[in-house]
């Protein structure tokens, strides 16, 4: 009887030990197995943090709340696994990449409400035909930002930028793709082109801006600009909408022909609480909501009944919430192969070298 007291002892240690060997995993790994948290995988200072705390109040949820600084560091910590996300926030071509790779789940759209208040030109996406994996967050284009006090002729289209009377005066956003796609614009071709013969010429192009180009940065930009320090940058029109608020004499421009970006909502394959996923998407989806953190974000909703929410000066702003006809021939990332990728790659650094 001792033996199998010790015995029977001995076993419950280890299923504590265990126990608590997976509690500290779970918590060092961000994990929370517990039924009532969601883990949520967004961009940094991409939502009002009142929003979580009224989500928390209001649904009984605990959010436990990380944040990824691009889509590629997202796509790394889904992949390799480790970490059950509930809801993640990717960028358009990513979510066409993670959809491929069997990384999210379909949405039950059945599930999901005011899916019919989101603007029409926004839903049915070419990277997510009919919105299977993602639902819509923010959008935006991206553009132009310049400052009239020091520009005197404003630029309108993306080969305004090659002009001789900026040089040294350009901040370009550090994206292989921006990059690319403000001269493939300017030639009239695809942002997502997979043509050796047009990729080339506008590398070729790429460095005839070189003297243009006071430097190649990130977020800073924001500064530089607010503070009076350049002239003029290419940004996100999120970033843009910041900037203007900051300074009033900054001014945001849509060229002819620019990317289109959307950061959707999606559930990973992995996710360990769907139907916290679908509580959170729901309340993101609440026009009073999306209204508050549009606000709060300073990018463009995607809902039309939040929008109506919106401060009229906002709202009405046609560089961030501009007309269908403007932006009907801008395009979307989509998700370039490997060779591709390998291909706008090496002609970014080529270029960045010079």
């Amino acid at each position: 009887m001792k033996k199998l007291l010790s015995f029977l002892s001995a076993i419950v240690v280890i299923i504590i030990t265990l126990g608590v060997s997976s509690s500290i995993m779970n918590a060092q790994s961000g994990t929370k197995t517990d039924s009532n948290t969601i883990t949520i995988y967004n961009w940094g200072e991409y939502i009002d943090p009142t929003l979580i705390t009224k989500f928390e109040r209001q649904s009984g949820y605990k959010v436990n709340y990380m944040t990824f600084d691009s889509n590629e560091a997202m796509y790394a910590k889904v992949k390799q696994g480790g970490t059950n996300y509930d809801i993640v926030v990717p960028s358009d071509y990513m979510i066409e990449k993670m959809s491929k790779e069997n990384l999210l789940q379909t949405i039950d759209h059945r599930k999901i409400k005011g899916l019919s208040e989101d603007d029409p030109k926004l839903l049915n996406p070419a990277f997510d035909p009919g919105n299977q994996y993602s639902i819509p967050y923010f959008w935006g284009t991206l553009g132009i930002v310049y400052n009239d006090e020091l520009v005197k002729s404003p630029p309108k289209v993306w080969n305004d930028l090659w002009s001789p009377n900026y040089k040294d005066q350009i901040l370009l956003t550090d994206s292989v793709r921006d990059v690319m796609a403000m001269v493939l614009s300017k030639h009239g071709y695809s942002l997502n082109s997979t043509n050796e013969i047009q990729l080339n010429i506008a590398y070729q192009d790429l460095l005839k801006l070189t003297p243009n180009v006071k430097a190649i940065l990130g977020d800073e930009i924001m500064n530089y600009m607010v503070n009076n320090e350049t002239p003029l940058a290419v940004v996100y029109s999120g970033q843009g909408a910041e900037m203007v608020a900051e300074n009033k004499h900054l001014h945001y421009v849509i060229p002819e022909k620019t990317n289109i970006w959307y950061d959707n909502l999606a559930i990973p394959k992995s996710a360990k609480n769907v139907k916290g996923a679908y509580a959170f998407i729901n309340f993101m989806q609440e026009p009073r909501n999306a209204a508050q953190n549009a606000e709060w974000v300073v990018y463009s909703t995607p809902n039309n009944k939040a929008k109506a929410m919106l401060p009229k000066a906002i709202r009405n702003d046609k560089e961030f919430y501009p007309a269908s006809d403007v932006i009907k021939e801008d395009e979307a990332y989509k998700d370039l192969n490997p060779y591709w990728n390998g291909y706008y790659n090496d002609l970014y650094l080529e270029f960045k070298m010079n």
